[in-house]
């Protein structure tokens, strides 16, 4: 179930079968790319309304990622690096070519940490050609342990697909596409985050109660680029107050981000529009003297949080304004 749980997700109709098992519901923005101001990859995740279970294995994740003895970076290895995961229905070779393509443009940004390159026009080529660069595959069945119900075979039952790639491949088309692996450590951020809905406003910590979801949220979203993130105690959150959160300048954000065991700080707000109809999200991060801002609209905060992560990973990366 862990491993169902960390999968990345493409396609809300086909997770809605795994959450429909167990009492969850999946929505669907439609509106993301319309109305997203952000050159990114869209769907590495949907948003989810999950049960009592999946919270307590996120709830994991979690942990894992927050720790109690956090690093500030972390080493990646050639075997994690290249490889993505997706979603597809059963292991037909219709479905696996579709899932090709999708993990064609996870490992792309995932290695890079470039959000822009799945918008260039040299894709389209290269998607029609995605099962050609994967040199091996593997399925796991989401229901795995769930009897198969009546009329329905192993052919329509949900699957994991995870594609593994040799480094030299990807590589070659990075350099294609005009980018370059992104290599070494990826660092911890430390998350200073302010949230509002209408008279309710609070600052995420890292043991607060009413932040636990949106924790979760963010662990999620470090997943597909092998990014981690902390949280700071409440107590240090106090010594700055909200206002402090949302005006201090990255260089002392990034002194007290060392405190709460990141190597640097990724500050933001979300405010909840009923115009939208969604959170306005916006992010700050400061590398190489420069301070990155980047925005998001009318979204989900679990689309929010990605849009964090992905920009992030294109500024730490050395690929500038999300």
């Amino acid at each position: 179930m862990l491993k169902a749980a960390l999968g990345c997700v493409n396609g809300s109709s086909l997770f809605a079968v795994v959450l429909a098992t167990s009492g969850g519901r999946c929505y669907e923005d439609r509106r993301r790319r319309k109305r997203r101001r952000y050159c990114g990859v869209d769907g590495f995740g949907e948003q989810l309304a999950m049960p009592g279970f999946l919270r307590a294995v996120l709830s994991t994740v979690v942990l894992v990622t927050t720790g109690f003895a956090p690093r500030a970076a972390f080493a990646i290895t050639t075997d994690d690096l290249y490889q993505s995961r997706t979603i597809v229905t059963g292991q037909g070779e219709v479905n696996r070519r579709i899932g090709f393509r999708a993990c064609l443009d996870r490992v792309l940004v995932r290695v890079s940490g470039d959000q822009r390159l799945l918008e260039k026009p040299e894709m389209a080529a290269l998607r029609d050609k995605a099962g050609d660069f994967v040199h091996t595959f593997r399925y796991h069945d989401r229901l795995e342990g769930i009897p198969i119900h009546d009329e329905q075979g192993t052919h329509d039952r949900p699957h994991d697909l995870t594609c593994l790639y040799k480094a030299a491949t990807v590589d070659k088309l990075l350099a294609q596409l005009g980018s370059k692996p992104w290599l070494g450590e990826r660092p911890t951020l430390a998350v200073f985050l302010t949230a509002e809905q209408g008279a309710r406003h609070f600052a995420l910590s890292a043991e607060e109660e009413r932040g636990k979801t949106m924790r979760e949220s963010f662990a999620n979203a470090t997943d597909p680029l092998l990014m981690h993130v902390v949280f700071p105690k409440a107590a240090q959150l106090a010594e700055l107050g909200e206002k402090g959160l949302r005006t201090d300048d990255m260089a002392r954000l990034d002194l007290l981000a060392k405190q709460a065991g990141g190597a640097q700080a990724l500050a933001g707000s979300i405010k909840w529009s009923d115009k939208e109809l969604g959170w306005i999200a916006d992010w700050r991060l400061a590398d190489h003297g420069k301070t990155y801002r980047w925005q998001v609209r009318g979204v989900s905060f679990d689309e929010a949080f990605r849009v964090a992560i992905g920009g992030a990973a294109q500024i730490l990366s050395g690929n500038g304004q999300p």
